[in-house]
């Protein structure tokens, strides 16, 4: 029994199989594919902002605009992808263009590079452990906590569990409101990536407000950053939410099970794992976070063990919204009864 006090990511370094380190063959970026990527992703992107500004201004029923907006809002979840794996180092070979893109997309997405770095790399260190949970991740309570709760925070908690505030209220809480404000515990880079994300937008929306109209610009950008926000939370939420899940306290918490049974493999459909930019492999990015979004299937495909995860289907995943609470005696997530 490895003592209470060791830190769960030193004690993972020690339980990994010998097949893990093959995972290292996996890790190397390429200039190539990053540009290539950010190609296929920024340009369609900003070819659907132009057409929407179009739309609009040649006064178009609003619908088509949200027609177009919905399409927009699958390429901001690649992008936000891309943006995820500039916060891991991970979409090119140097540090340098990591950053840059890394803040350049984070200004598309709303969300602070230093900042959600510093609350992401949390949650890869913490994230199923029942003991460190708070950083980066979908409140979960345990069933034993929600009972012994008060009638109020029992409310809020079955407030924020709802699908419709969580995936709804919650995707325009997070991006518009959340993200303007340094995570608890940041420290003072992550404070001034907040506060310097947050004057370039206000110097978008500026610029925005004295070419197309500040009417135009949040007929566009509120939905498509709405809808992009809730297909990201769901994203999220599935990784980590679903029967047959893996919780655990300190004592026993394990970053290879962590990694193989806490993170879910969402198989979707090719369109759809090319917008989500594969990051449905998502026990494969647990178990080596520098692994780009690129390279993701051809290390599921190449390492045997890794196929040994069942996958999660987009039709079972949905009946993971009902889950709620984590049952320690179970061992399993179950609903509020």
């Amino acid at each position: 029994m490895v003592n209470s006090n060791t830190k769960p990511e030193k004690r993972a370094t020690r339980i990994w199989p010998a097949w893990h380190s093959t995972l290292s063959n996996f890790r190397q970026p390429s200039t190539r594919t990053a540009v290539w990527q950010l190609l296929n992703s920024l340009l369609p992107y900003f070819a659907l902002w132009f057409l929407m500004i179009e739309s609009i201004r040649h006064e178009y029923p609003y619908p088509v605009t949200l027609a177009l907006a919905v399409v927009a809002a699958m390429f901001l979840v690649r992008l936000f992808i891309l943006f995820h794996d500039c916060v891991h180092g991970s979409l090119f070979p140097r540090k340098g263009p990591n950053t840059f893109f890394g803040y350049f997309l984070g200004l598309l997405v709303f969300t602070p590079f230093d900042d959600w770095r510093f609350s992401h790399l949390r949650h890869h260190t913490t994230y199923a452990n029942l003991d460190t949970r708070g950083f980066g991740d979908i409140w979960t309570m345990t069933r034993a906590e929600y009972q012994n709760s008060s009638k109020t925070h029992r409310l809020s908690y079955r407030l924020y569990r709802n699908p419709f505030i969580l995936l709804g209220l919650g995707a325009l809480f997070s991006f518009l409101l959340r993200f303007r404000l340094p995570t608890r515990k940041a420290k003072r880079k992550e404070r001034v990536s907040v506060l310097f994300t947050n004057l370039l937008i206000a110097v978008v929306i500026v610029i925005a407000w004295q070419t197309i109209g500040l009417r135009t610009y949040l007929l566009i950008q509120l939905p498509v950053l709405w809808i992009a926000g809730a297909l990201g939370i769901w994203l999220f939420y599935v990784q980590h939410q679903f029967e047959g899940g893996y919780w655990a306290r300190r004592q026993e918490w394990d970053a290879l099970r962590a990694a193989m049974e806490g993170s879910s493999f969402y198989r979707l459909p090719s369109v759809l794992r090319w917008f989500s930019a594969s990051i449905g492999y998502h026990h494969v990015h647990h178990l080596s976070p520098r692994i780009p979004n690129y390279r993701l299937k051809e290390c599921y495909d190449a390492v045997p063990e890794v196929r040994d995860k069942p996958p999660l289907t987009l039709r079972k995943s949905l009946s993971g919204i009902h889950l709620k609470l984590w049952d320690e005696e179970r061992q399993d997530l179950v609903g509020f009864y």
